[in-house]
């Protein structure tokens, strides 16, 4: 039992991938893509609603990672720098594409009247609920300003200071932004029941 401390199959623990990392071991390195790969991913499609965007940009992360992590002191967890220097590339890439990152003025409203593809048979069980899918078209629909703000608040858990900082907008901005897409969520949502409710 002395090498309780190590996975089985003698992988690298984390925090031994880290500090090889740091030293060029790209072994390593691939042990911390293998460990963070999917939460990456699932952050950017999230922030872009856009699966080639998101492989892109979980690539840049990943490229970012490669050079910055001789920077990673251990004040946080690992996941935690990991996660936000994503957030910032996804959020330098928004900028540099000239998408209203935050904008209260010009929200772009999507084709709302395109058909939408229903997917299997209704649940009877699930009827009065909000289904997964639904919840996550009615997401990719929101204005990418309001996506932004949206996910970083709702789903990544930032606080409105830490928004402000990241995006470059003030506080006020952030919570009206948070505010409008909430609002357009539940219109979303509700105008989704209806026609639900009104197929026979």
């Amino acid at each position: 039992m002395t090498d309780a401390k190590k996975p089985q199959d003698d992988r690298l623990s984390e925090a031994e991938a880290i500090e090889r990392a740091k030293g060029g071991d790209a072994e390593a390195f691939e042990v911390l893509y293998n460990l963070h790969k999917r939460r990456v991913y699932s952050l950017c499609l999230r922030m872009t609603a856009n699966t080639a965007q998101a492989e892109d940009l979980t690539q840049e992360a990943f490229l970012q990672l490669f050079r910055k992590i001789a920077t990673f002191r251990g004040e946080s967890a690992f996941s935690t720098w990991l996660h936000r220097m994503s957030v910032n590339v996804v959020l330098m890439h928004l900028r540099k594409k000239g998408l209203p990152v935050v904008s209260l003025e010009e929200t772009i409203e999507t084709e709302e009247e395109t058909p939408r593809k229903e997917l299997g048979a209704q649940d009877p069980v699930l009827a009065g609920s909000i289904n997964r899918l639904q919840l996550q078209r009615a997401i990719d629909d929101l204005p990418p300003g309001y996506r932004t703000i949206f996910v970083l608040h709702d789903v990544e858990g930032y606080e409105h200071n830490e928004i402000a900082g990241m995006v470059g907008c003030s506080i006020g901005n952030s919570k009206s932004q948070l505010h409008k897409a909430r609002m357009k969520l539940r219109e979303f949502l509700k105008t989704s029941r209806a026609e639900k409710a009104a197929k026979p």
